[in-house]
């Protein structure tokens, strides 16, 4: 009947939470609300959720994203208040949209992050980033299920730059802050896998573990160097289509039900 697609967040320390926690906080979300969910056939049913190209344990987010699919028709601000409410704070749904168009994980291109190096002054991490970016490969390793894997992490890697140390501490504490737009290749190359390649390159070593947060993912826009919001297609389809006479009578449906 209608599919929705959903912007969600990872805060505070709900970004130690695995996907897998968090398919379970959302199923129970669906189950709070209300919401009129369609199943999947077979033996054990499950709500259709489609979840695009999760942020790893640990690392947090401003947009992650998915999609369901309803069997009535709701309307997709007031389903994404309802939602919001019954997922633990960290867990956010910032945005709500009907699906109009197609390939919503093929439009996340790439993603924009936010690598906090605690203990590492600016004019290091520039030094690390300079060497990194001028380097043509930086070969990595990373230990998956099938045993530990090489690869290049510089290909992936669109941008790199070393920000200004932010302003909320003392001007005594150092703290390098790094801009990464890398594109979703294969193997996916991670934010963690650019900061062994820094180590390699440069001897970057921050002494505590990064604060890792994605900022953005979606279709990179070669002109600008930016990462787009991948819901803006949708959105652009509702204002373009104008509505028919059996989408009206089912949102007044709809509304008579609530």
């Amino acid at each position: 009947m209608q599919r929705i697609r959903l912007r969600y967040t990872k805060r505070g320390r709900l970004r130690f939470t695995s996907h897998r926690d968090f398919q379970r906080a959302f199923e129970r979300a669906l189950r709070r609300a209300e919401v009129p969910m369609a199943y999947s056939a077979g033996f054990s049913p499950h709500p259709k959720v489609s979840y695009a190209n999760a942020a790893p344990t640990g690392t947090g987010s401003e947009a992650e994203y998915l999609e369901i699919a309803l069997t009535e028709r709701r309307d997709p601000e007031l389903l994404r208040e309802l939602l919001d409410e019954s997922l633990p704070a960290g867990l956010d749904i910032t945005a709500a949209v009907e699906a109009r168009t197609t390939g919503l994980a093929d439009r996340l291109e790439a993603s924009v992050w936010e690598l906090r190096l605690d203990g590492v002054p600016s004019a290091e991490a520039e030094r690390a980033v300079t060497a990194f970016l001028a380097a043509e490969t930086v070969e990595v390793e990373r230990r998956t299920k099938n045993g530990l894997r090489t690869f290049d992490a510089r290909g992936a890697v669109v941008r790199l730059e070393a920000l200004e140390e932010p302003p909320d501490r003392p001007g005594e504490v150092a703290c390098a802050i790094l801009r990464l737009v890398v594109r979703h290749s294969t193997p996916a190359v991670r934010p963690d896998d650019v900061l062994s390649g820094l180590r390699a390159t440069a001897d970057l070593a921050p002494p505590v573990p990064a604060a890792v947060t994605r900022l953005a993912q979606g279709l990179f826009d070669e002109e600008s160097g930016t990462v787009t919001d991948p819901l803006a297609p949708d959105r652009e389809a509702v204002t373009a289509a104008p509505p028919t006479a059996a989408g009206l009578a089912a949102a007044k449906a709809s509304e008579g039900s609530a």
